[in-house]
Parts: C-alpha cells; structure tokens; sequence
C-alpha cells in the first residue's frame, strides 16, 4: 500500500483509513495496517437484515483483523446512531473527549472554518485531557499487542483529527504530514455531506464548512498549541501526563524500520 491509497472503500463508511506510511523524525515509519481512523463505526451491521452492500462491509471490516475500537462520541450519538456491533475478541472503549457540544450544520455563512474549528480543537485539548491520554494508552497498548485499532467519531474529522494528529506528532512525524493527514478527509467531504443531507431532508441553507477539513484548521490548532505550551510534546507532557518512557513504548509499538537513518534533531 502507499500513501495514496489511505483510504479503505467502504459502501457506508467514507473516511475509514490507514495511518501507516507516515515518516517519523528518526527514520523510521508508522506501520500500516495497525493503526485506522474512520467515521462512525455504527453504520457498520453484521444482522441478518443487512443488505448486500452491509454485508460486505461488514466482511471488510473483519478482514481487517480489527481487535479494538475507541469510540470518541458522546453519549447520546451512540444512543442514536449505534456503535460497533459486537464480536468476539472485539475490544470496546467508549472515550467521548469532547465535553462543549455544538453544532457544525447551523453554523452561520460567514463562519470561517480555519479560525472556529481550531478553536474547538483547543477546548478539546484542554477539556477532554483524561479522556485524551485513555485513548492514548489504548492505542500504545494494542500497537504493543500487535492488535490492530481503529478510532473514530461520527465524520471521522475533528475529534478524530485531533487524536490523530497527537499520534502522530508523538510519534515523531513533522507538522506537514500531520496537517496534510487531516486534510484527506476532504476525499470523503461531498459522501458525508450527502449523508448529513439524506437525514435532514428538509434542511436549508448547512454550513459551507460543514464536512470539510481544509489544512488550515490544523495548521492553526498546531501553531495555537505549540504557542501556549511550547510544542505538542510539551502539551502532552503537561496536561496528559505523558512521559519519555511513553513515548519511547509507543513508538517502538507503531513504528518500523531503523531509527536513525532520518537524522532527527533534538527531541520531537
């Protein structure tokens, strides 16, 4: 697989992909087929009134070898939406990091999404600092089992960008893959979009931004977060308690390949 071909198609999920590929600092990469984001997990059924198109997502999604999922929404979305359904040797963590709902679709015209989403993004990482470093430790310890994960939230953007990008900043992977990482949801914007419009038939005028993932959101979160706290490494060290034993665990748990033919300066 190469870069390219991060997203996984499904018929009902539209941003489900691999973080493997990415280069860190050290020279070494993040393994694939190990480490997922996606959109919501509810849509998936595996009941015996799913249709054909169900049933082979449902397949793929086994075939993935899936041993554990981090689901990042808040309660009442799986109260309306579903999660997961269950299977066998499936782990199930439920981590709702987001604590100051609001909502996106009712979002004035003139709202810029680069400014707004950041802002969010920063409530999130000040709010939701416990929920954060759990989804963390689940994601160090699978990567440590060799257990492949997937996490998610319901588009598979924000909340899920977030955690994404903590990763893969820990991991060592410079700001413009972080950034260009979170702007691939762009590829699934016009599917979830369509999914949004579908259920709200009579809707009016939605948010231009809604769905969307320009890479000024997270080049702003970045920048925000390395201005208060000095960088993302020292935000986690901070606030999430993350220590040098940590991130050395999870980088030997999801990385490959040798350390040290990338010339990393200093500590990432």
């Amino acid at each position: 697989m190469t870069t390219g071909d991060r997203h996984i198609p499904f018929a009902r999920l539209h941003n489900f992909r691999d973080l493997g590929g990415h280069r860190a600092a050290d020279g070494r990469t993040v393994r694939w087929g190990l480490l997922y984001r996606a959109d919501s997990l509810g849509k998936l059924r595996a009941d015996e009134g799913a249709s054909e198109a169900e049933r082979a997502d449902w397949d793929r999604f086994l075939g993935l070898g899936v041993r554990a999922v981090v689901d990042l929404r808040y309660d009442w979305e799986i109260d309306a939406k579903g999660r997961v359904p269950e299977l066998p040797g499936l782990a199930y963590h439920h981590l709702s990091i987001e604590h100051r709902p609001y909502d996106q679709a009712a979002l004035g015209q003139d709202v810029a999404p680069g400014p707004y989403l950041a802002e969010r993004y920063m409530e999130v990482a000040h709010d939701g600092v416990k929920e954060i470093r759990g989804a963390l430790d689940v994601i160090a310890g699978a990567g440590a089992e060799d257990a492949p994960l997937v996490f998610h939230c319901a588009s598979g953007k924000d909340r899920t960008g977030l955690i994404a990008a903590l990763v893969l900043a820990l991991l060592g992977v410079p700001d413009d893959d972080v950034v260009a990482d979170f702007a691939l949801t762009e590829l699934a914007s016009e599917r979830l979009l369509a999914d949004w419009r579908a259920t709200h038939p009579d809707a009016g005028a939605i948010w231009p931004g809604y769905g969307r993932a320009p890479a000024e959101v997270m080049t702003l979160f970045l920048a925000e977060l390395t201005r208060r706290h000095g960088s993302v490494r020292a935000y986690a060290e901070e606030l999430l308690e993350v220590d040098e034993q940590f991130v050395t665990a999870l980088r030997d748990a999801l990385l490959e390949g040798e350390a040290g033919q990338g010339g990393e300066q200093g500590r990432v």
